[in-house]
């Protein structure tokens, strides 16, 4: 196929790739935590990253992942430290992200705001080979630690004070996930953009969870959704020329709709087993007359 045969697409399908894979797996425990907006908020820091890029003639990758590393640590030591005014601190960050993104790109001599366009929203054709090399680096990192940490990180998403009793450096690993979760922006920021890497992140594993109880199951099968939505996203982008992360948030929401409407049907059948299996279980009910001599 033609697609195939284009050096562009060919780096943007293996981006694809990655991201559906980085995104969910860091995203199941952000919705464990129930912390499922935190990568919309290290997305906005990110942008002050970019900005720093341009301004310094520098890979916006990597100064976007260095950023978004300070800003996920700084929310992380709010959420410990913050009490009435953790809120307040949160949104001066978020908003003082986006602010700087967009100054600091715009006092870049070769920086505009069609350059930030396509990191806020991604773009396929300015995907380049050291895009793809420092997405490949910072992937990896990310599988490491979802996947060989992947009993600990679950055990604190669950319960912070049991995973304390038995030893596990929580604040540690807490300081991990975000770390971790500001690599996933920063992965996924040239395919799906910034603005919307915070929903690869979350609602492959919503759409998981309609047809899975099981964390192992609800972890591959968000991993699953997250590539190939991703992948047909890229594909239908190039196809009919339109945004690549509109099109893959899009198509996730409809995985999700879909997954939904199956699973209701599905949950029923088995709420009627369930009764049926308890029925036979119990055997038949004694009643007055029965005992009567």
């Amino acid at each position: 196929m033609d697609i195939f045969s284009t050096p562009f697409m060919q780096r943007a399908l293996i981006a694809a790739v990655l991201v559906g894979i980085t995104a969910p797996a860091i995203g199941i425990y952000l919705v464990q935590r129930r912390q499922s907006l935190m990568g919309d908020g290290i997305g906005h820091v990110a942008m002050t990253g970019v900005g720093l890029g341009f301004l310094l003639s520098a890979s916006p990758v990597w100064t976007a992942t260095a950023v978004a590393i300070a800003g996920a640590v700084v929310m992380e030591l709010i959420r410990w430290y913050g009490k009435t005014r953790g809120d307040i601190a949160l949104a001066m960050l978020f908003y003082g992200g986006m602010a700087g993104g967009v100054l600091l790109i715009n006092l870049a001599p070769t920086g505009s705001n069609a350059n930030l366009s396509s990191y806020l929203f991604g773009s396929l054709s300015t995907v380049s080979q050291e895009d793809v090399t420092a997405i490949l680096i910072l992937a990896a990192f990310v599988v490491l630690v979802t996947i060989g940490l992947r009993r600990q990180l679950f055990a604190v998403s669950q319960d912070e004070e049991f995973a304390r009793v038995t030893g596990l450096p929580v604040r540690a690993l807490n300081l991990l996930v975000a770390v971790t979760a500001a690599v996933t922006v920063t992965v996924a920021m040239r395919v799906v953009g910034l603005l919307l890497v915070s929903a690869l992140m979350v609602v492959p594993v919503a759409a998981a969870q309609q047809i899975s109880r099981s964390f192992t199951v609800t972890f591959v099968l968000a991993v699953a959704i997250g590539t190939a939505v991703t992948l047909a996203g890229t594909v239908t982008s190039y196809q009919y020329d339109v945004p690549p992360g509109a099109t893959i948030v899009l198509l996730a929401i409809g995985v999700f709709i879909a997954l939904t409407l199956l699973a209701a049907p599905l949950a029923r059948r088995r709420s009627r087993a369930g009764d049926s299996a308890q029925r036979e279980t119990e055997g038949p009910a004694v009643t007055a007359d029965a005992i009567k001599v």
